[in-house]
């Protein structure tokens, strides 16, 4: 069967295989007070005639009631919720699916009219309406998580036209057109600089931890943000192509990759129904020849019973609207799945390989330690002396683009500050000025050593980047200045000890001093630095050789997209993530936070743990009132519970899903 195309407003994938179909013809989408009463209108009319009905069969009240009336009375509260299911069967046949849930309710119930037994024939049909009706509220909540979260995301681009700067929606800026990228906003579309320059944060594209400074003319990168000043872009590449659309379209066909047990129950679903229906035959006409006894009406009343228990609903609308829940919920956690074989996978991750920058690291700088030498400001207190020495350092940077320069200015300094005169800048190495009356150097070693600056020896041995300050020819100090572990990095580790992950592992491309500092803090058991893509691809590969090892690769930039591609499980930072490593990534992380992943594997495993329970309990009650009806035990009251009663404990066992809190 084809997989139907949906929009965002539908969010409906098809998930009829011979079973239940998702896409109904009904509109799942988050409905208002007026559209939920109308959708619940026929089951409410269907339910007062048949409770009407019964009433007057139990209490003789009315003498008319009878032949005509009675079976006029029962076939309009028949009708409402009856013809939906009548229409679907008669459309899968015409479409060459015979033995569907639909025919199967429709047989049933047909049958119980025919022998009279209208009260049940309509019980059982509305029963199973209801079904519908919690399943559909199920679906929308899970799809109504969905969009929440999509909607989050940003929506607008400032595009150059007819004189001026608009907002209009990303999808409907052409390639060539002009937009405006505010600070702090994320590029919206891929394209080239206009303006002069840009400093942009890249980690998420790049897997570096620098921020990038662009020159006019070349390439930016949608997921880029804006660090400083308003720029232009040109863009070359349509919205269809962005890491925005593909993430939707991602969400609106996750249910399409099923897990396996779902593809189990659907090829058993089609193999099981067509043999109950023959066994329903052989039910009614066999033993014709085995009793001495035999009635017609009696054991086609059997049969119809044995139909209604048979039905497979409980499990194929259960099931994948387990799945779907599981879904659901991630979504409302910031976690996009790309389909339910993905949350089965995660239930069997027991190794976690992780990149630093930008996943555990903001990728941005901060400085860490302002170290003063050679007795600097020995009348003023350590405080006050590591003010002043941002005075002078702050000075100079002020004169300066360079990222590094951004992250000190960010330093909050008391007092009024100093201004920075004759600045010029000394290629690749930092700025030469006069500060306050005195001649002042930042920069890097090579600067102090080519002016003739005694440099302490215990800067060669530290890991971050370092920016050293000199004043009158005097080594005055220095700041370090490194990448911050994200809020949530420690959390992170512990929670995926908790969760069960026997090894947790750091592998990046920066230098393997700081990833080995990093992995140290946070109690990583085994770190890999100064990697190359393909190395990041060679470690995963051998891990995934060791015995019982099922690897989660947890990263965010184009360098990681092969790693991701070949671990058992994929996940990618998708708040600032790279298109290609959202597009390669089998799990989306949309709030960057790695301690989403220990949430991703218990919602796994709890959504893997309701599938098994609804299982469990449609074939375990099944199985014993089908031994009932055959013998006569059973009667078609028994039959609804078995079928469409254990289908809404199934479905309210599901529903727990969305309610569950993964704290």
């Amino acid at each position: 069967m084809k997989k139907k195309k949906v929009n965002l407003q539908d969010l409906d994938p098809k998930e009829h295989q011979g079973g239940h179909n998702y896409d109904d013809g009904h509109n799942h989408s988050i409905p208002d007070e007026a559209t939920n009463f109308k959708t619940y209108l026929p089951a409410i009319f269907s339910l007062v005639l048949l409770i009407t009905g019964i009433a007057i069969d139990c209490f003789d009240t009315f003498p008319f009631f009878k032949g005509w009336v009675r079976i006029v009375w029962y076939t309009v509260a028949y009708i409402p919720v009856g013809f939906p299911v009548i229409k679907e069967g008669w459309d899968s046949i015409r479409n060459g699916d015979f033995f569907t849930e639909f025919f199967l309710m429709s047989i049933a119930t047909l049958g119980a009219f025919a022998i009279g037994e209208y009260p049940e024939g309509v019980a059982v049909m509305l029963f199973y309406a209801v079904g519908e009706l919690f399943q559909n509220a199920a679906v929308n909540r899970a799809k109504g998580n969905i969009k929440a979260l999509l909607d989050a995301r940003p929506d607008e681009a400032l595009v150059f036209r007819n004189g001026d700067f608009i907002s209009v929606n990303p999808e409907t800026v052409k390639i060539g057109e002009k937009i405006q990228v505010r600070v702090g906003e994320k590029i919206p579309l891929d394209g080239v600089l206009l303006s002069e320059k840009a400093s942009l944060n890249t980690a998420a594209i790049t897997g570096e931890s620098k921020p990038d400074t662009i020159a006019q003319g070349e390439k930016v990168f949608a997921g880029s943000i804006n660090l400083d000043g308003v720029i232009e872009v040109e863009t070359t590449k349509g919205f269809k192509d962005s890491s925005i659309a593909r993430i939707l379209d991602m969400v609106q066909n996750a249910s399409a990759r099923k897990s396996k047990t779902e593809l189990f129950i659907r090829k058993f679903a089609r193999i099981y129904t067509p043999i109950v229906v023959f066994l329903a035959i052989g039910l009614t006409f066999l033993p014709y020849f085995l009793v001495d006894d035999y009635v017609f009406r009696d054991w086609l009343y059997r049969a119809l019973i044995f139909l209604v228990i048979s039905c497979p609903c409980a499990l194929v609308i259960s099931i994948p609207l387990g799945y779907f829940g599981g879904l659901g919920a991630a979504s409302r956690n910031g976690i996009l799945f790309k389909g339910a074989s993905f949350l089965d996978a995660m239930t069997k991750v027991n190794t976690v390989v992780m990149d630093k920058t930008g996943t555990v690291t903001k990728g941005v700088f901060k400085i860490k330690e302002v170290v003063t030498k050679n007795n600097f400001a020995p009348a003023l207190s350590a405080v006050e002396g590591e003010a002043e020495f941002m005075q002078y350092l702050m000075a100079m940077e002020e004169q300066s683009t360079h990222p590094i320069a951004k992250a000190i200015l960010e330093y909050k300094a008391d007092g009024a500050g100093y201004e920075a005169t004759e600045v010029s800048e000394v290629a690749g190495k930092g700025l030469k000025g006069t500060v306050n009356g005195k001649q002042v150097l930042v920069g890097n070693k090579a600067l102090m050593v080519s002016n003739g600056i005694d440099v302490p020896s215990e800067t060669d041995t530290l890991v971050e980047s370092i920016v050293m300050l000199a004043i009158d020819g005097k080594f005055a100090g220095y700041v370090t200045i490194a990448d911050e572990l994200k809020e949530d990095a420690h959390q992170a580790i512990k929670q995926l000890r908790n969760a069960g992950i026997s090894k947790i592992i750091m592998l990046s491309g920066d230098k393997d001093s700081i990833t080995q500092q990093v992995s140290e803090e946070l109690n990583i058991d085994w770190a890999k630095g100064g990697l190359l893509p393909q190395d990041k691809l060679n470690e995963v590969e051998e891990l995934k050789k060791q015995p019982d090892t099922t690897v989660a690769f947890m990263g965010d930039g184009i360098n990681d997209a092969p790693v991701l591609a070949a671990s058992d499980v994929g996940v990618a930072m998708g708040g600032l993530g790279s298109d290609v490593a959202i597009e390669t990534a089998d799990v989306i992380i949309q709030t960057d936070q790695p301690s989403k992943i220990a949430r991703a594997v218990k919602i796994g495993r709890s959504t893997r743990r309701i599938v098994w329970q609804n299982i469990g309990l449609a074939f375990g009650v099944k199985i014993i009132v089908l031994i009932l009806g055959a013998g006569g035990l059973a009667t078609m009251w028994e039959a609804v519970f078995a079928d469409v009663g254990v289908a809404l404990l199934a479905i309210l066992n599901a529903v727990r899903l969305q309610r569950m809190k993964w704290e």
